[in-house]
């Protein structure tokens, strides 16, 4: 039975950390959900009214069976409970005396799907996922409505909901309240070796997204830069990933101002990490792509000090390292066909006498510097030194940085939408399409020049902190240390936390944006048209 990657094993988190649920396992069959034996949950799709003329929502596969196998009308039911097939809709139907052939059966769970597209499916998968906490098995036909042309993406985009609806953190002495399905046979969909092979792309998008997740949501007392470098290399060693670490003195070496500066006032000091993967098929001519995740692992706002409500949701601020870390361990399963380089700057904004000041000028890898007017504008002082690292150095093809940067994108775009900025009009239309097939929504950002006077400073190279609009005057200072190279900055502040439950979000940290980088990064040609077109800003 293939098994979740997913989240790191509770020992590897940190000594002290209770032990943490885990995804389900989840398996193929050839079986319909009727014959799969020794499960106490079975559910069904649902789907909606065919047309206006219709009396009412429609069974999917494997449902006449079961009603004949247990004697229920279950569309009788659908009616009764006035049920409409939409996606993620959950009808409850009791079977206290269990099934004819399955003495364990509970409960049959008529499951709707909308309009079978695999974003239905994703949420029908997620509800699925809290419909079953704390059961022991389910078996579920709900991908199959996805039929033979669309089950592929279908069966994907169920199975990540299924795992990621099933998240959940604590730290508590007590055992949790709620515990993720412990297995899910997913039937009636064909035990091919095609299917697996979709099952274990799934299973390896669903996992980065719940290590992403996982991650953020790590209290920062725990969590500091050399705990997220340890993380970084634990991942490392389980996905055959080549990794390196610097600290604070070879970070002083090379010139990394940024991370030195924003990280100095904090006793825990910062890092710098670097994880490289090689694709299986690799030549000198393979192509490299660089991503930059934002690692502040706690954000007081430094000297510029946030207000009480505003540091609330801090400890999730290393977001954008989170989703590296964890996009970089799922390459090789999603089957990545470029080189790529991970760096995350990690550092702790925090607030004491060696705190770097508003007016202070720091010095970034490279040289180039940066005035400090706003010490809360951290993120982009730390995500500087590595950008301009990873072009100088690295010799990329494309630089992609991911971020939870600016209030501003909040305000832009509310809390279900991720911003992004490109300077590549190819680079552009790949997130934006991965945002969309992986369900991490992206909506392109101007660049707008006309605002690059408001990050221009007296004393030195640029302003940190440009004010209004503020994602776009954020975008404008990270490019400047992208040199030629195609970029796209995804700013997922607006994102960054799920206020509750909803679809396959989980309420606190979201971890997003590991998905949409698995969709780019591996489907055929991740560079496709990049920099064939120049500047697009």
């Amino acid at each position: 039975m293939p098994q979740t990657p997913a989240a790191p094993l509770p020992h590897q988190l940190a000594p002290g950390l209770a032990p943490q649920v885990t995804p389900p396992d989840v398996a193929l069959s050839d079986l319909g959900p009727d014959a799969v034996l020794g499960v106490d949950v079975v559910a069904v799709p649902v789907l909606p009214a065919e047309d206006d003329t219709s009396t009412g929502p429609v069974l999917g596969p494997g449902a006449a069976e079961l009603s004949d196998q247990l004697g229920l009308d279950l569309l009788a039911v659908l009616e009764l409970e006035e049920a409409t097939g939409a996606a993620g809709e959950v009808t409850r139907v009791p079977v206290p005396l269990g099934g004819p052939d399955n003495a364990e059966l509970r409960w049959v769970l008529l499951v709707g799907v909308g309009q079978q597209r695999p974003v239905d499916l994703r949420r029908a998968g997620a509800a699925l996922a809290r419909a079953v906490r704390n059961r022991d098995a389910v078996a579920t036909s709900v991908p199959a409505v996805a039929g033979p042309e669309g089950l592929e993406a279908g069966l994907e985009a169920f199975v990540v909901g299924l795992v990621l609806g099933s998240f959940g953190f604590r730290w508590s002495g007590r055992e949790p309240e709620q515990r993720p399905v412990a297995r899910a046979v997913l039937a009636g969909v064909g035990d091919t070796e095609a299917h697996r092979a979709v099952l274990a792309r799934a299973l390896a998008v669903a996992g980065a997204g719940w290590q992403a997740r996982l991650l953020a949501t790590v209290p920062s007392n725990l969590k500091n830069p050399a705990w997220l470098a340890a993380q970084a290399v634990e991942t490392a060693t389980r996905a055959g990933l080549e990794v390196e670490v610097w600290d604070e003195e070879r970070l002083a070496a090379e010139g990394c101002g940024g991370i030195l500066g924003v990280g100095q006032a904090s006793a825990s000091p910062p890092r710098l990490i670097r994880l490289d993967y090689t694709p299986a098929r690799v030549t000198r001519k393979t192509p490299t792509v660089v991503l930059v995740g934002k690692g502040i692992t706690f954000d007081t706002g430094g000297l510029s000090i946030k207000p009480a409500e505003g540091m609330a949701t801090m400890k999730r601020d290393m977001t954008g390292g989170a989703v590296v870390i964890a996009t970089m361990a799922a390459l090789r399963a999603v089957g990545c066909p470029v080189r790529v380089v991970g760096l995350v700057a990690a550092a702790e904004n925090a607030v004491s006498g060696s705190a770097m000041r508003p007016g202070d000028v720091v010095r970034h890898y490279g040289g180039r510097t940066s005035e400090v007017t706003n010490t809360d504008a951290e993120g982009r002082l730390v995500m500087a030194d590595a950008l301009a690292y990873g072009v100088a150095q690295l010799d990329p093809a494309a630089i992609v940085d991911v971020a939870t940067l600016t209030g501003a994108m909040k305000v832009a775009l509310g809390l279900r939408t991720g911003g992004f900025f490109a300077d590549d009009e190819a680079l552009a239309a790949h997130i934006a399409a991965a945002g969309e097939t992986s369900g991490e929504t992206l909506w392109r950002m101007p660049l707008a020049d006309v605002y690059e006077e408001r990050i221009a400073s007296e004393v030195a190279d640029a302003d940190n902190a440009g004010g209004g609009p503020g994602a776009i005057t954020a975008a404008l200072f990270l490019r400047h240390f992208t040199g030629d190279v195609p970029w796209a900055h995804l700013d997922v502040a607006s994102v960054g936390d799920s206020p509750v439950d909803v679809d396959e979000w989980s309420a606190g940290p979201t971890g997003f944006g590991a998905r949409a980088l698995l969709a780019w990064l591996g489907s055929e040609d991740p560079l496709a048209g990049v920099g064939a077109q120049g500047d697009a800003s």
